[in-house]
């Protein structure tokens, strides 16, 4: 084995993730982090593992991990960027599909917080929360073929990281920057489920300084159970400008129209009765069922010919696929401008502006219209009769605009950072019933007659972030110590119809609409870490930091219509220890990590008498603490005795996540829903040529509860992945290459998404094959 030797300059990583953070660091800022005692890059040398410092997180002072991109390019063309998470460990990713772009089948959990309590940044830009309702998830705006690295902290973030979900855990997005030479790259990947999809990218070069690139990517694909498709159409362009080697300004786009059909979840009943268990491909039999009686439609006081009798009122109606949808619009600009304000001064600086768009439909039942309606008709509201199947219309929207600056001072033995963060996010919810032509659920949609209102309120997020930091370097660049502290602080208003008593209670005029206004902020949250070179390839690294976070949910907290002013919940808190070890030598490379993190305010609905009534009315409540400790290892490993050609890599977790306080019929000491104790990646890779890799992967997920209570435990299961990538070379094809991935290798069977705390399941997908022919010119 060739033992490949680096200049012994490392870049922390808390430094890369700054730099996807803000633009990346100029060269003369990386320059003055060179200094002797830190681990000399010995690396494992293949062609598909990921850059050793960036991969085990070396130099960091908490658990680090990444995938870079040779790995990335790997897998399956146009996977979500959440399942690019998933060989990293500590983090149990769980998605609908072999690509995964079903927004309301994804959920990720890691330690003692799920989706919605990691935060996620793409090239130095918050991306907010993680909803499918009004947030900006991950996936939305990234394409696998432009990602450069994804890294991960699971436990807690650098403080300069801006997010007011997070409470710890960071996942930081970088893309590539646009090519030195003018070219491109085209591909077209076809597969299972009728799966056609094309990327191309066109480079400019450098042109004195200039340099930019413009990408586009369309996905088509039926969905893998049931009727309906998938239709998603990505676009990402950046030009950079570089005026010299310390000084550039940035500006970049992402524009992502998303179209796709709903399939349902189930119990576990219903999915051992069909595993393909999915909603009806055409109007069921039996669904057409005349009412009795006809109704003044036109509202013209007569009731005659012109009028309608409802007909699609059978309990079966709203089985049909075509009123189950999700359309959504999304798009993210950014400006950012790096450069040097004097010797070993550096500034990095971000504005951007992000516009959400889009709307679901589920259909409602002809019974439940009825009520409603009745309900509203007898407070006074213009609604109309329901004629049978409603259209469920469910409308978001809304702008989020923000700057995020940062500087860089090196002192000597001191590195000082320090910046700020400010955000104004706003959002649009509306939810109604309209009737349709017929009533039948494929009927076109009669936009001027409501069955009834749910919603229609703006939300206002503002928040605003410190943070300072000291990175101390000490015997002779041996141990490195991070002091730093962060502040934040979010704004929050409501204004509008919250839910259904906002408009009526009990056949009378409602409350009207509501102004609720909360404020969230923790003016100190402090952070310390080390890491202790004990030679050139080993290093051991500690740290302890509190977190903060805007209460998990806010809209659906704050949109509970109350007759009161019902309390608002504390923010969320977190506390997060953890130390560890990691090695970095020419065999292999690996880190383990082992840690203790407590997550109090924990949210749940309670509920109160209202004296007026007599009758309990639901609203949010903080229920105490989660505890979780355990182990994380990974790493690589390539045994000279292969020359290069086989080598192995491997995630291991241990997670004991439990409930400190108990809550409802959910005792203390009960594990947390949806949390494996264990988790496993693995895989091994062969490249016996140079035309060609080969790999095979499993991901093993250990038993979990898919409640609180510890009532409905889950199966653990084994999925195996394999891929082969050719490069034409050899044969005549130069600059060619195809890749030939298959999901789910021997067709497992199992439920592997759960709406956490409840025993509503998603299955996992079948054996699902695709190929990808790519041309670099």
């Amino acid at each position: 084995m060739t033992r490949r030797i680096h200049p012994a300059v490392s870049v922390s990583i808390s430094a890369v993730a700054l730099s996807g953070a803000l633009g990346a660091l100029p060269t003369v800022a990386q320059e003055a982090k060179a200094e002797a005692g830190q681990m000399e890059e010995v690396v494992v040398q293949a062609r598909r593992t990921s850059q050793a410092d960036l991969a085990i997180g070396e130099n960091e002072v908490s658990q680090t991990v990444g995938v870079t991109r040779d790995e990335l390019l790997s897998a399956p063309a146009g996977i979500s960027g959440l399942k690019m998470l998933e060989s990293l460990p500590g983090f149990n990713v769980q998605t609908d599909g072999a690509l995964g772009l079903y927004e309301f089948g994804n959920s990720v959990q890691v330690r003692a917080f799920s989706l919605s309590q990691i935060g996620f940044v793409l090239d130095g830009v918050p991306m907010g929360r993680s909803d499918a309702f009004g947030g900006s998830p991950i996936f939305r705006y990234v394409d696998n073929e432009n990602l450069g690295s994804v890294l991960a902290s699971p436990g807690a973030g650098d403080v300069s990281m801006p997010s007011y979900s997070s409470l710890g855990p960071i996942v930081s997005y970088s893309t590539t920057e646009p090519d030195k030479e003018a070219g491109g790259v085209v591909s077209l990947t076809g597969g299972d489920d009728n799966l056609l999809r094309s990327f191309l990218r066109l480079d400019t070069g450098d042109i004195n300084g200039f340099s930019a690139y413009l990408s586009r990517s369309k996905t088509d694909s039926d969905l893998w159970r049931g009727p309906g498709t998938i239709d998603r159409e990505h676009i990402e362009g950046k030009a950079r400008y570089e005026f010299d080697e310390d000084t550039y300004i940035q500006a970049a786009l992402v524009s992502n129209d998303f179209h796709d059909y709903d399939s349902p979840s189930g119990t576990e009943a219903q999915f051992d009765a069909d595993y393909y268990y999915a909603y009806e491909g055409a109007l069921p039999e039996g669904c057409i069922n005349p009412q009795p009686g006809v109704y003044d439609y036109n509202g013209d006081g007569t009731i005659d010919d012109q009028d309608f009798t409802p007909v699609n009122t059978g309990g079966n109606c709203t089985s049909y696929y075509e009123d189950r949808v999700n359309i959504r619009k999304d798009k993210l600009y950014s400006l950012s401008l790096s450069t040097d304000l004097g010797q070993d001064i550096y500034l990095n600086s971000i504005w951007y502006l992000e516009d959400k768009d889009g709307f679901g439909v589920s259909p409602d039942s002809y019974t439940n219209s009825l009520s409603i309606y009745q309900e509203q008709a007898a407070a006074g509201l213009d609604v109309i009769h329901p004629r049978g199947v409603q259209y469920g219309y469910s409308g978001v929207g809304g702008e989020r605009q923000g700057f995020v600056t940062g500087i860089d001072w090196y002192l000597g033995q001191h590195t000082l950072s320090f910046g700020g963060w400010y955000e104004d996010e706003t959002y649009n919810r509306t939810q109604l019933r309209y009737n349709k032509i017929g009533g039948s659920a494929d009927g076109t949609v009669i936009w001027d007659e409501v069955a009834y209102y749910r919603r229609n309120y703006t939300s206002v997020r503002e928040t605003v972030q410190l943070y300072l930091k000291d990175t101390i370097a000490l015997l002779d660049d041996r141990l490195n110590i991070e002091v730093g502290a962060k502040a934040l602080a979010i704004d929050y208003r409501l204004d509008g119809y919250r839910d259904y008593a906002d408009y009526e209670i009990d056949g009378a005029p409602g409350y009207g609409p509501q102004s609720i206004t909360a404020e969230y902020s923790d003016s100190f949250l402090p952070m310390i870490g080390a890491v202790y070179n004990l030679n050139d390839t080993d290093q051991f690294f500690a740290s302890w930091s509190e977190s903060f976070a805007l209460p998990k949910g806010a809209d659906d907290i704050f949109s509970v219509a109350t007759s009161f002013k019902a309390p608002a919940p504390a923010g969320e808190t977190a506390e997060n220890i953890e130390f560890g070890f990691r090695t970095s030598r020419a065999q292999y490379n690996g880190a383990l990590s082992a840690y203790y993190t407590t997550f109090d305010n924990r949210l749940v609905v309670g509920n109160i008498l209202n004296p007026a009534t007599g009758e309990p009315e639901s609203f949010y409540v903080n229920a105490g603490e989660t505890t979780a400790w355990g182990m994380e290892l990974s790493g690589v490993y390539m045994p000279a005795i292969f020359e290069e050609q086989l080598y192995f890599n491997a995630n291991l977790s241990y997670n004991h996540a439990e409930l400190s306080d108990g809550f409802g019929s959910n005792p203390a000491g009960s594990l947390l829903a949806d949390s494996p104790e264990w988790l496993f990646t693995g895989g091994i890779t062969w490249e016996p040529t140079l035309w060609m890799v080969a790999n095979f992967s499993v991901k093993y997920t250990g038993t979990r509860y898919a409640d609180y209570a510890q009532q409905f435990e889950m199966d653990d299961y084994t999925v195996a992945s394999a891929y082969v990538d050719i490069t034409g070379d050899e044969f005549g094809f130069s600059n060619t290459s195809l890749r030939m991935n298959l999901d789910n290798v021997f067709n497992t069977e199992a439920l592997s998404f759960v709406y956490a705390g409840s025993p509503y399941y998603r299955p996992l997908s079948p054996r699902t094959f695709q190929a990808t022919v790519t041309y670099n010119f």
